[in-house]
């Protein structure tokens, strides 16, 4: 009895979609595209006496546009945000952008504020695109 080796459609077919799924997963990873790189980071104090005045400030990256703003927010009592402050137009690679604003507190309350960075495509663009905005910084005024 002479033994043969079998190297039936099975084998063959478990190549085949080996072969398939990793053609099928090279394409896929081309297809992913890069995301940006930046990053954008607000600082205030913890809290404030009222009548007094703080600071808070931001900066920001993106690599995303050709020009960056930074732009601060504010809020108090679960209220819609309004903006505070932004910064000037830097083009992107030169500096990062960056905004500050100078706060009275006029009340007792919790004041809430975050950093947004926009992308423009020139320095005198009127329509900017937000890009990041920052986390909340929440700054307690007795």
């Amino acid at each position: 009895m002479i033994r043969t080796k079998k190297t039936g459609m099975k084998v063959r077919g478990g190549r085949v979609a080996v072969i398939g799924a990793l053609g099928l997963a090279s394409v896929t990873l081309a297809a992913v595209p890069a995301f940006a790189k930046g990053g954008v980071d607000i600082t205030a104090p913890h809290t404030a006496q009222v009548g007094t005045t703080f600071t808070v400030t931001a900066h920001g990256d993106d690599d995303a546009a050709d020009y960056l703003q930074v732009c601060l927010e504010g809020r108090s009592g679960g209220q819609a945000w309004h903006r505070v402050a932004c910064g000037d137009v830097v083009a992107r690679g030169t500096d990062d952008a960056q905004a500050a604003a100078h706060v009275k507190a006029a009340h007792s309350g919790v004041l809430e504020y975050r950093a947004a960075v926009y992308g423009l495509t020139g320095p005198d663009d009127r329509h900017p695109v937000r890009e990041r905005t920052s986390g909340l910084v929440a700054v307690d005024v007795r």
